[in-house]
């Protein structure tokens, strides 16, 4: 595999406080690392919060905010879990249109633990096979999910892990899923 073959990609991650800190920032190293350019856009600008499970942790700087980001200027999305992060981001009406935009317009979306909990506010859950954290498996099959207890699960334009501990095999499928030509084809537009 080629080391840079995300080269040029563009990656919005959408995230707040709240988030579960190696469910962002492992998956951004392995995208920069792979040529990747990666973007946090959140609610508001600064900082946004960190977690270690229920502890904090460090802060990332915001790149932009949703008032200022437009979906069509990205290839693909990473939504990194935390329930404080997922909770708070799924009713922001914007974030919401967001990855709308992006599963419209077919770009792959990779997501893990709570993050899913955006996609079922923003209707794109139903009919889709995926995994999450298992607490919220009831609240993926009431919107329609498939859901299933597996550490990655790849459906069409979805990537789904389940928690931190999958991260190695997430990394791996998000970047093979954002590295096909559909993907690429978008970077170059």
């Amino acid at each position: 595999m080629n080391d840079k073959q995300l080269n040029g990609l563009r990656v919005a991650i959408l995230a707040t406080d709240g988030f579960e800190e190696v469910e962002l920032l492992e998956p951004r190293k392995a995208l920069d690392a792979a040529g990747a350019k990666t973007t946090v856009i959140a609610p508001k600008n600064g900082k946004i919060q960190g977690m270690k499970h229920d502890e904090k942790s460090e802060k990332v700087a915001v790149d932009t905010t949703f008032d200022n980001a437009n979906p069509a200027d990205f290839d693909a999305v990473l939504l990194p879990g935390g329930a404080l992060n997922a909770d708070a981001l799924r009713v922001v009406r914007s974030a919401q249109q967001f990855v709308q935009e992006v599963n419209n317009a077919h770009k792959p979306i990779a997501f893990i633990c709570h993050a899913p909990w955006l996609l079922v506010s923003a209707g794109l859950t139903k009919g889709r096979t995926l995994t999450s954290y298992h607490t919220i498996q009831d609240d993926l099959r009431n919107a329609g999910a498939r859901w299933v207890d597996k550490e990655v699960v790849r459906d069409g334009n979805f990537v789904s892990s389940r928690q931190p501990t999958d991260i190695p095999a997430f990394n791996r499928e998000m970047i093979l899923l954002f590295s096909e030509p559909k993907a690429r084809a978008h970077s170059a537009s």
